[in-house]
């Protein structure tokens, strides 16, 4: 007998390939321009309407000349120190009216604030509209509405003198005798009011922002109302009080329409200065001198501002 044939081994199954790789694909130019492209339009309007007239008006402050003759580039740098020697009294004027007028809009802002965010219910809607409905007055005829308002023969006024309000006032220097309007408190009340909108919709916003369920947590630890908000709602709401701040303090510092109606040439701030030697002195490197000089008090007022208040929602 012959013995049987073993089987053929089974031959060893093929290695498993490596998963292809897929080429790297960049990515087409256009779209990696696309963010720069978007950029482009706000890029544009900075140049235009702030880079170039910066540095039209730099060149404008260090000119020599008149009208008549036309002028000329001369580095005339002594213009600096004529203006702020000459205006100094109306700058110190523009951060005292600013300032004072800011603070009023933070105490007055801050409880309305805090009602639209945690009291106002189905109400928040209409009361955020009476907020804004300002804004759709103009500017100047809302100031030219509180000299009727504050006239001396107004009942506004009749009851502050009734009250021993003005009393108090013209201790301060904030008013003369039974007037309120041509006064400073008359200019610090335009400002106020007109700038008012700008603090309170920033102390919204980061009111708003607060989960009510902190308040309840405080509350469960015992703390009572005064502490909850000293401790909880107070430094979460930095940023809009910081936000509202410098809205309402940058603009109402370079304002000149409420001391031009309300006040009077003993009220006049530094834009009011500005105003007249751009339009009717018509001397050019003074007003540019000017403009540059309350540019860089505000400027270095707010970035002090910023540090000391420590927030970093703003950066």
């Amino acid at each position: 007998m012959t013995a049987a044939k073993a089987p053929p081994a089974a031959a060893p199954p093929p290695a498993p390939s490596a998963p292809a790789v897929p080429p790297v694909r960049t990515a087409p130019a256009r779209r990696r321009l696309t963010p720069y492209w978007l950029l482009l339009p706000g890029v544009l309007w900075l140049l235009v309407f702030f880079a170039l007239p910066m540095v039209y008006q730099a060149s404008t402050s260090v000119q020599t000349g008149s009208l008549e003759e036309g002028y000329t580039v001369t580095w005339h740098f002594a213009a600096y120190g004529d203006a702020l020697a000459e205006y100094w009294p109306h700058f110190v004027r523009s951060v005292l009216y600013a300032g004072t007028a800011t603070a009023l809009c933070l105490l007055l802002g801050y409880p309305l604030a805090y009602l639209i965010a945690f009291r106002a219910g189905r109400w928040r809607a209409l009361l955020l509209v009476l907020v804004i409905a300002p804004f759709f007055t103009s500017f100047l005829i809302r100031t030219l509405a509180w000299k009727t308002i504050l006239a001396d023969s107004g009942p506004l006024v009749e009851f502050l003198g009734a009250v021993g309000f003005l009393e108090v006032t013209g201790l301060l220097g904030m008013t003369e005798g039974d007037r309120v309007l041509a006064t400073p408190l008359a200019v610090v009340t335009g400002l106020t009011y007109n700038f008012l909108p700008f603090m309170i919709l920033p102390l919204y916003t980061s009111l708003e922002r607060i989960d009510p369920r902190l308040h309840e947590a405080a509350g469960d630890l015992y703390a009572r109302p005064f502490t909850a908000f000293r401790r909880v709602t107070l430094p979460l709401s930095l940023p809009g009080v910081v936000s509202g701040t410098l809205l309402t303090f940058i603009p109402a510092s370079g304002d000149y329409v409420n001391a031009e109606l309300l006040g009077s040439t003993d009220t006049k701030m530094v834009g009011n200065v500005i105003q007249s030697q751009f339009l009717r002195v018509l001397d050019y490197p003074t007003a540019a001198a000017l403009s540059f000089f309350l540019m860089a008090i505000v400027l270095i007022m707010v970035t002090v501002y910023i540090r000391r208040a420590g927030t970093e929602d703003l950066l």
